[in-house]
């Protein structure tokens, strides 16, 4: 269930729109970037890209030795 680039437009405007007036470009991509992440998360989880709390422990220890 892919998105169109017409409903990715409209979302980012919506977000874009959505920010204070003062607000920078920094401060705007972060916004964009974050949306984005909770989508890739919440399509991740929908299609059971997941991992367990124990498989994240044991790759999270590996990471510091």
């Amino acid at each position: 269930m892919g998105a169109t680039l017409k409903n990715v437009k409209d979302k980012m405007i919506k977000i874009i729109k959505a920010q204070p007036d003062d607000a920078s470009l920094e401060e705007i991509m972060r916004e964009l970037a974050f949306e984005f992440m909770i989508e890739k998360g919440l399509n991740d989880s929908g299609n059971d890209r997941t991992l367990s709390n124990e498989e994240m422990k044991k790759r999270i220890v590996s990471w510091q030795k």
